[in-house]
This record gives structure tokens, sequence and C-alpha cells, in this order.
């Protein structure tokens, strides 16, 4: 159940994708997410903070109140995590939105794909996408020269583009455990791999530590 309504604290409009459990203490659940969520961001806006946690709000999607909240202090932000919620997509506004973002969690969600704007995270440094729905690698990160860290452990990949990951120069480590890979897909390309990849079978060193 989604509920919209204004918000305390001076951020109207923030709660439209605010999502709660049903039953006998969903109103109180529901006023302690959107207190909880009022205090995170007017405390990141109020000290101009460089990271934003809404981890653990019990959001279905980023709030779209936030944009015009944080619009003065959106280019500082260097890290965000929403991790432990319950968000099913991300809009491409988020991405065009937070241009500098370093860090990025998305741990333990219900996410199943990436707008192509991801790919314009030009600073980025580390995602975590584990412990979501993707059943495709989000080929957008391999666009990102800068991404150092990419984890996506306990998806449903099958497959990995391992060529293209090859050539991100700055990629150290990229976490695939809990994955159904397909155990075709790395073999051909094992003796390139300059990156620690990690599987479910077996770690897959750098090239530069074998």
């Amino acid at each position: 159940v989604s509920h919209s309504q204004p918000a305390s604290g001076g951020l109207p409009g923030v709660w439209a994708h605010l999502e709660v459990s049903c039953g006998a203490c969903m109103h109180k659940k529901m006023a302690e997410a959107v207190a909880l969520v009022a205090r995170k961001v007017n405390e990141t806006v109020a000290n101009k903070d460089d990271h934003l946690d809404l981890a653990g709000c019990q959001l279905n999607a980023f709030p779209i109140g936030l944009y015009t909240v944080m619009k003065d202090v959106t280019e500082l932000i260097y890290s965000i995590s929403l991790a432990n919620n319950e968000i099913k997509s991300l809009t491409n506004k988020f991405f065009t939105t937070f241009t500098q973002l370093q860090e990025l969690n998305l741990a333990g969600n219900c996410l199943h794909q990436l707008p192509e704007e991801a790919g314009n995270l030009q600073h980025l440094k580390v995602i975590n996408l584990s412990r979501n729905k993707f059943q495709d690698f989000p080929q957008q990160l391999t666009a990102l020269n800068t991404l150092e860290t990419i984890d996506l452990e306990e998806n449903q990949i099958s497959d990995v583009p391992v060529e293209k990951l090859i050539s991100m120069k700055a990629l150290q480590c990229v976490n695939l455990k809990s994955n159904p890979l397909r155990s075709d897909c790395l073999a051909n390309c094992r003796p390139l791999i300059k990156f620690q990849l990690l599987t479910s079978v077996e770690e897959v060193p750098a090239a530069a530590q074998t």
C-alpha cells in the first residue's frame, strides 16, 4: 500500500512512494517511517552532508518530493544508501539528479533493472546491488570508467559480459556469489581477467595474482 500525504518538517509530497506493512499497526508504522525519513533528510539538508542514508525506511521507490527538497544540495551528495527497502525501480531522474555520486548502496531491494541513465554516473566508484532481482547483468555499469567495485551477490544472473568488464580500467572487484551463472560464461576469458571475480563456485583472482 502506497501512502501519499503531507509530511511534517517542511517536506510536502515526499511520502508519495512510502510503503508500509498492512495490519493493526499500519498507521503507527507509517508515522514512524515518515518521521524517520523526515529526520534523515532534514539533517542532510541542514548540515549539507555528502551522504544520504535512507536505508531501512520502508520505501518502495525514491520519494519524488525529495528532488525539490534537496535541490540545493544534490551536487554535494557523494554517497546514498537506499539499502533494505522494497524499491522496485529507480527513475531516470534519480540518476540525472545525483550526478556526483561515488557510492550507491541499493542492496536488499526488489530491483530487476537500471535505467540507461545509470551509465551517466561518471564519478561512481562503488555500487552495491546485492540481494535484488536482477536476471541480466546491468550493462550500463560497464560504461563507467571510474567504477571499482560491483556487488551483485544473491541475484538471478546467468550470464556475464566479461569482455566489457575486462575493458573497465578502474575495476577491482565484481561479486557474483549466489547467482546461477552458466558454467561456460567465464571459462574462455579467465586468463584475461585483471580484477577479482567472486563466484559461489570459486574465487577467480586477478591475472596478476596467478
